[in-house]
């Protein structure tokens, strides 16, 4: 699963990313998840640039906005 990250500050339900939630090194500019767009990889294949990957406790807290973002 991927979502989409942003820079800009201005989507209200956008979610804060911190440098402690990547599991590798963080990000050059601070970034913040975006909730609705999210994107299912059928392969590993399928990317093609990898940077890093956030913590666990981290997806769990993009996972529960993402469903609380559908759901309302």
């Amino acid at each position: 699963m991927t979502v989409l990250l942003s820079t800009k500050t201005y989507h209200e339900e956008a979610l804060p990313l911190r440098d402690d939630d990547y599991e590798g090194d963080p990000l050059g500019e601070r970034s913040h998840v975006l909730p609705w767009s999210l994107a299912t990889l059928n392969s590993a294949a399928d990317v093609e640039h990898y940077l890093t990957a956030l913590v666990d406790d981290r997806t769990e807290d993009v996972a529960s906005q993402l469903i609380g973002y559908i759901s309302d």
